[in-house]
């Protein structure tokens, strides 16, 4: 690993840790690319090969992975949403938040058998 390699790492972990600790902010590409002094194509490219799933994908999953213990504590799934991120409008989004944690964490209690 050539000295270049390893000072793109650190910028990729920067990024990284920019969505790990502000992922209910609004985050995109080119602001994390910001973060991590590349172009936005170039910070996807790199982000991909280096953590295996795109920046996008990264940032979803662990808005999902903070949004799962929130019903938990008695928050609603609107609120939920937008405590992880969400900032489109609840109502309008919640089929497509309800697909996309369906996606990454499965049926929820209810929709399984033995729970109807």
């Amino acid at each position: 690993m050539t000295p270049e390699d390893v000072a793109a790492l650190a910028h990729l972990r920067r990024a990284r840790d920019l969505m790990d600790r502000d992922y209910a902010e609004p985050l995109d590409v080119p602001a994390l690319a910001h973060a991590a002094l590349m172009s936005p194509a170039h910070f996807s490219r790199e982000f991909r090969t280096a953590y295996g799933e795109t920046p996008y994908s990264y940032l979803m999953t662990r808005r999902i992975e903070r949004a799962k213990a929130l019903p938990r504590q008695g928050m609603s799934v609107t609120d939920t949403c937008v405590a992880v991120g969400s900032r489109s409008a609840p109502r309008a989004r919640t089929s497509t938040s309800s697909s996309s944690s369906r996606t990454a964490v499965g049926p929820s209690p209810r929709a399984t058998p033995w729970c109807r």
